[in-house]
C-alpha cells in the first residue's frame, strides 16, 4: 500500500520536508521575496494563481525528488490544484517519490498567557476525508509560543494533541508544531517545559497513534534527542523560523536524529525572473545545503 512505503520514507529516509504551505496571510510576502510585487496582481484569486505557479516550478526541479526531499507540506488550494495534468498530491509521489502533507490550520488567535493558540478549524473532517482520497499521507498544524508560560504552553499542547486525535481517526499522520519563536525572551526555558508538556502526551497516546514532530531548533543543542526516540514518533522536523538558510543549517547540523522542514530558508534567493535553469540550479543548491544539515550531524 501507498501508505505503507510513504509511512516507512518518513520513518527512515534520509532527507528533509520542503514547506510550501504559505497560506492567505503570508502569501504576499513568499510572493515579495520571490520578485513579485503586490502591485503585479489584483485579488486573492490572481495572488493564488501565481503561488501556485512558484510552487508547480518549485516541485517540477530537477533536484526536488524523493532522493532529498522526502516530504512536502501543501496548502490546501495547492493540494487542490494540478501539476502537469495531474493533481499535485498524485504528482509528488507518483513523480517525485515524495510524500504530500496538507496543512490544515486557519492561522492564530491573539496572543494570551504568553502564546497563541490556533483558531477553530471549521470544516476539519470533510477536509480530512478530502485529503485522503487525494492521496495525502499527512497533515500539519502551528501554533506560537512566545513565552516560557507553564499554563500556555500546557494548553498549546493540549490543543495540538486533541486535533491531532481528530485527525489521526482519518488514518492521518499529523505534524504537531508548537513554534517556540526565536524572539522568545527566554527561548531555552519555553523549550524547556514544551519538551516536558509533549513527552507527557506522547507517553499518553494509544499504541496505534503516531504523530510527527515539528519544532523550532532548540538552544541546547539535542534538547529534543529523546522525543526523537518516542515510540509514538515517527520523525521529529525542524522549522527555519525566521533564520537564514545558513544559519538554520547550522544549527540543525548540531542537533542529532532532526531532518529540515524548511519554508523560507529554502526559497531564499529564489526569483521569478531567473531563467529555468538558473532557477533550478539555485533551488538545488539549496535542497543540497538543507539535506546536508539534516543528515551529516556535527
Amino acid at each position: 500500500m501507498a501508505n505503507d512505503k510513504m509511512l516507512a520514507q518518513m520513518s527512515t529516509k534520509g532527507g528533509f520536508i520542503a514547506a510550501l504551505d504559505q497560506s492567505g496571510g503570508s502569501t504576499p510576502g513568499a510572493l515579495r521575496l520571490y520578485g513579485i510585487q503586490d502591485s503585479a496582481y489584483s485579488g486573492d484569486a490572481e495572488m493564488f494563481r501565481l503561488m501556485h505557479e512558484m510552487r508547480v516550478r518549485i516541485v517540477s526541479a530537477p533536484a526536488f525528488t524523493g532522493e532529498k526531499v522526502i516530504g512536502a507540506i501543501l496548502f490546501e488550494r495547492t493540494m487542490d490544484g494540478e501539476a502537469h495534468g495531474k493533481q499535485v498530491p498524485t504528482f509528488l509521489w507518483e513523480d517525485r517519490g515524495v510524500v504530500p502533507f496538507l496543512k490544515v490550520d486557519k492561522g492564530l488567535e491573539a496572543e494570551t498567557d504568553g502564546v497563541s493558540l490556533m483558531k477553530p478549524i471549521s470544516g476539519l473532517d470533510a477536509l480530512l476525508e478530502r485529503a485522503v482520497k487525494l492521496g495525502v499521507f499527512g497533515t500539519k498544524m502551528r501554533s506560537v509560543i512566545n513565552l516560557p508560560s507553564k499554563s500556555g504552553i500546557a494548553a498549546i499542547v493540549k490543543q495540538q494533541f486533541e486535533i491531532a486525535e481528530q485527525i489521526g481517526r482519518h488514518g492521518l499522520v499529523p505534524i504537531i508544531e508548537p513554534e517556540v519563536s526565536i524572539k522568545s525572551p527566554d527561548k531555552k526555558g519555553a523549550e524547556a517545559i514544551l519538551k516536558d508538556q509533549l513527552t507527557r502526551h506522547l507517553d499518553a497516546l494509544p499504541d496505534s497513534r503516531k504523530v510527527m514532530l515539528k519544532l523550532t531548533i532548540p538552544t541546547e543543542t539535542d534538547l529534543y534527542l529523546g522525543l526523537t526516540k518516542h515510540p509514538r514518533v515517527v520523525r521529529v522536523v525542524a522549522l527555519s523560523g525566521g533564520y537564514s538558510r545558513a544559519e538554520a543549517c547550522r544549527l540543525l547540523a548540531s542537533n542529532h536524529r532532526m531532518i529540515a522542514s524548511f519554508s523560507r530558508a529554502l526559497t531564499e534567493g529564489l526569483k521569478v525572473s531567473m531563467s529555468d535553469a538558473e532557477f533550478d540550479a539555485a533551488l538545488g543548491e539549496s535542497i543540497d545545503e538543507i539535506y546536508r544539515a539534516s543528515i551529516n550531524k556535527v
